[in-house]
């Protein structure tokens, strides 16, 4: 095999990391706009008999547990942390933003999900992010209220506690509330996330306000942080439900923060957030080696992307090739290519793009592997979108729409083996950098496309009014027979599809445990150069990379996967080292 000679090296670094969690630092990113950790520390696979929680940030990851202890279920948990979250970990998520949940009934035995993705403005058209027929700067486009579609988080976590909570509604924002009200210690994340914005966040007035001093440095770290407009909001929302948030006096501050700004306003109605509705989609669920893995489907491209990815090397022995041999991520990086193409090609809102409807195709899928059946990589003209089973779709073109590596993603399961796995976002960290009651604006419609057509023809994930801006989020659950036995999940951007599809990876096919597999260093190839995480071990394999073809690029890949194995003996737990995140369970 091609490199055979070099699989020692390499090899032997990477499974240093895969056989234990060693520490490594994360330092500041080039890219735009990422979430950085200011460091990591070692974490140790944890289990439990009955229940977990893991979730981005101790305090959360708590409120959920202390629900189920008390009887709740996962939905209602599910409210617990996302809504601490909202409070302690504002630049990834909350109440302005949106989510996407994969839940499994345990009563039923069935997989469904929620799609609490914002929609754009009914007044937006497709050249929102064009000026004189160009598309915008994006730092232009996110900050102001301009990027701010209709959040769906609030009716999310009504619409999964009615129809599977067992506790009071108003009862599971106390933790929340005392937060907000007490103050909460400022990790060194948060601070480290507050400082690498200047520039951005503190040109926003109550965002200055908020996140820095009165010197107008960033809040330290270690600081007691109080947001009593926060509590106020979680106060009304518990008392009046749902409508309270998209109706009334939190939803006119939303709109009157969004079309008053006064360099970039936006669109956002009070009509648009009184009519906003959750939907509830079948999963999208895809065969690989013996298991069914679940996810989103649109107007999330993540369980359509990790299927394409997962349907193409399940034509390669992984297994036999390990973790440490270059072909394996020869072959994971190809697949992952090719799947790319087919996402900025087809997927976008389905419920706007009718799209192929033979994405997944056994046979469609075993074409695209064909072209993985090589020993080098594939030069970038034959990295193309390919052309499956139809069924009435409509022909679209691609069109690039940055997405920002921000987000949480949680994982809870209750006693009674109901699992809610949920990535939540407001997009880019810190969102529009608009605030309004206490939380941030998501900048979400900046995940359209900026350019609405492409040589003349209509580009997929162009903006219309009401649409779904289409998401890589990529909650899973992974099912044996009818039983789950993995769910997880990340943030990251785009890179969320190959941090999720590596990780399914390492726990099928290397038979890590979920600390090992969300631990792997990150190879990510979405469009041709090969990422390489920082200061890991996946920098030694730069050379081997090479010398296949493969432009590669080392770089802070700053992922947040957790994760839970359901295992006879009971639940192991995996949180993300590169984050400040926890599993906690009974």
């Amino acid at each position: 095999m091609v490199l055979a000679h070099r699989r020692g090296a390499a090899g032997a670094l990477m499974l240093a990391l895969f056989l234990s969690t060693p520490a490594f630092t994360q330092q500041a990113s080039d890219t735009v706009a990422p979430e950085i950790a200011s460091g990591v520390e070692e974490k140790e696979l944890v289990s439990a008999s009955k229940q977990m929680v893991v979730a981005a940030n101790p305090l959360a990851a708590q409120a959920g547990l202390d629900v189920l202890r008390q009887g709740g279920s996962a939905a209602d948990a599910l409210v617990a942390v996302q809504t601490v979250l909202g409070l302690v970990e504002p630049q990834s998520s909350g109440l302005g933003g949106g989510a996407f949940l994969v839940w499994y009934d345990a009563q039923t035995g069935e997989i469904t999900t929620f799609d609490g993705r914002e929609t754009a403005p009914m007044a937006a058209s497709d050249d929102l992010f064009l000026e004189d027929g160009e598309p915008m700067a994006f730092f232009d486009a996110v900050i102001g209220g301009r990027s701010v579609g209709t959040p769906g988080v609030v009716r999310l976590m009504e619409a999964v506690h009615q129809r599977y909570g067992k506790h009071e509604w108003a009862d599971l924002f106390e933790s929340a509330i005392e937060l907000a009200e007490a103050g909460f210690e400022v990790s060194p994340r948060l601070h480290t996330q507050i400082a690498d914005d200047r520039g951005k966040l503190d040109q926003e007035p109550a965002a200055r306000a908020y996140f820095y001093d009165e010197s107008g440095e960033p809040i330290a770290a270690g600081t007691i942080l109080k947001n009593p407009d926060y509590a106020a909001t979680l106060r009304t929302i518990a008392q009046e439900g749902a409508d309270a948030f998209y109706t009334g006096d939190i939803a006119q501050k939303i709109v009157e923060a969004v079309r008053n700004h006064p360099t970039n306003p936006g669109l956002l109605s009070l009509e648009d957030l009184a009519s906003y509705e959750v939907k509830q989609r079948p999963a999208v669920c895809v065969p690989y080696r013996g298991l069914d893995v679940c996810g989103m489907g649109p107007p999330s491209s993540g369980a359509l992307t990790i299927g394409q990815i997962l349907g193409m090397v399940s034509h390669f022995n992984l297994a036999a090739l390990g973790p440490d041999d270059p072909e394996s991520w020869r072959i994971i990086g190809e697949a992952t290519r090719l799947a790319f193409a087919d996402r900025d090609m087809y997927m976008a809102d389905s419920d706007f793009v009718s799209m192929p409807q033979g994405l997944l195709n056994a046979s469609y899928l075993e074409e695209r592997a064909a072209l993985i059946r090589r020993t080098t990589a594939l030069p970038a003209e034959e990295v193309k979108a390919g052309t499956p089973p139809w069924d009435k779709a409509e022909f679209r073109l691609p069109g690039i729409a940055p997405e920002l590596p921000s987000t949480s993603h949680f994982v809870i399961v209750d006693e009674e083996g109901n699992i809610a796995s949920m990535t939540t976002s407001i997009e880019s960290g810190f969102g529009s950098r608009q605030m309004a009651a206490g939380f941030l604006l998501n900048n979400q419609l900046t995940d359209f496309a900026f350019s609405p057509q492409n040589g003349g023809e209509a580009v997929a994930n162009r903006v219309e009014p009401g649409k779904r801006p289409r998401s890589s989020m990529s909650p899973t659950i992974i099912l044996k027979e009818g039983k789950p036995v993995f769910a997880l999940g990340s943030p990251g951007g785009s890179n969320i599809i190959p941090y999720v599809a590596n990780a399914i990876i390492a726990l099928v096919d290397w038979k890590m445990d979920m600390q090992q597999a969300v631990s792997l260093p990150h190879l990510s190839n979405r469009f041709g150069t090969y990422d390489l995480e920082a200061g890991t071990p996946a920098e030694e394999l730069a050379d081997d990379l090479q010398a296949l073809g493969f432009e590669t690029r080392v770089t802070e890949l700053n992922s947040g996967l957790h994760g839970v194995a359901i295992t006879p003996d009971g639940l192991q737990g995996g949180a993300d080292p590169r984050r400040e995140g926890v599993a906690v369970g009974d």
